[in-house]
């Protein structure tokens, strides 16, 4: 299962971006975006998602 970001309830705020620690997550047009070739499931952007916009799958 690889992390997954919900567009509509995305911020930008990029934090996922620094705890993610596989390098998985980057930002585009202001919203954050998952490589589930490189997600590790690992949840730690789920943790730290203030908007809770993101879920594994």
């Amino acid at each position: 299962m690889a992390a997954v970001i919900d567009p509509d309830l995305c911020t930008g705020c990029a934090t996922c971006v620094d705890v993610c620690p596989a390098a998985a997550i980057w930002m585009e047009d202001g919203k954050a975006n998952v490589d589930p070739g490189f997600c590790i499931d690992c949840g730690a952007c789920i943790a730290e998602c203030p908007s809770g916009a993101i879920h594994l799958e």
